[in-house]
């Protein structure tokens, strides 16, 4: 995967040939013809569940928190709880979130109205996994959205990667797999909000994206998921956010 920067002009010319170049890429790759359909995959979206030892009862003590408004006690690691199954269910519980919010606005994110996928005129994302696209290719929003829906959901049902039994342990490499998911869901937030605000305001989402993007950063930035140059796009929300959390952590 990877950001490029660009010029506006330069973003249009690649707009009319990204559906050439992902027509390509698709046919290349095995398997992926239900992806032509991405409004559907967006719409039909069912919710993930995380079958760990103690994931129904962290699960409730998120929704606790939050109903009662304490964004920052809600990602507190519980005592008692390791971290890597805490990162495992709120991993899934912000795919769930972030992947809801982004199927209601299906019908406006369009591989016409948004040929790339990126974040204001200045970023723009490429899509590759290291498998089926072992090379950064450009593609639509609804595109790298559905990709990317596909991708996490692979990791989400292997237990190798999330493991579900008592006392069987994470792989090494697991937190490194959280950072690489949250990495890519930033940049689904940064898509909407800087193509498809207007619309959110149009349904009265605007809050509950706040809401949800809130918790999303305090949760990225407490446990260090995401690197300071990924959240350029959307940085003075960022800080704004943050600063928040600073001050509520100094009044725990």
């Amino acid at each position: 995967q990877s950001i490029a920067v660009v010029g506006r002009g330069e973003r249009e010319e690649r707009g009319r040939s990204v559906c050439v170049q992902w027509g390509v890429a698709l046919k290349a790759s095995t398997g992926m013809a239900s992806l032509f359909n991405f409004a559907r995959d967006a719409r039909t979206f069912r919710p993930k569940k995380y079958a760990g030892p103690n994931s129904a009862q962290l699960k409730q003590r998120i929704d606790a928190t939050l109903g009662n408004g304490d964004v920052y006690e809600a990602i507190l690691l519980p005592e008692g709880v390791e971290l890597n199954e805490w990162l495992a269910v709120n991993t899934t519980d912000f795919y769930n979130s972030t992947m809801l919010l982004y199927s209601t606005l299906v019908e406006f994110c369009t591989p016409e109205s948004c040929p790339v996928m990126s974040a204001g005129p200045k970023y723009e994302y490429r899509w590759a996994d290291g498998v089926k696209f072992k090379k950064p290719v450009e593609v639509s929003a609804p595109a790298y959205t559905a990709l990317l829906m596909e991708w996490i959901e692979g990791m989400l049902d292997d237990e190798k990667i999330f493991p579900v039994m008592a006392g069987e342990a994470f792989p090494s490499d697991f937190q490194d797999t959280v950072k690489k998911i949250f990495r890519r869901l930033f940049r689904v937030y940064a898509h909407i909000y800087h193509s498809h605000f207007n619309q959110v305001c149009d349904l009265g989402e605007e809050a509950h994206l706040n809401s949800l993007f809130k918790h999303f950063i305090f949760f990225s930035h407490y446990y260090k998921l995401i690197i300071p140059q990924e959240i350029a796009p959307l940085q003075e929300l960022v800080d704004k956010f943050l600063s928040q959390m600073k001050s509520r952590s100094k009044g725990t």
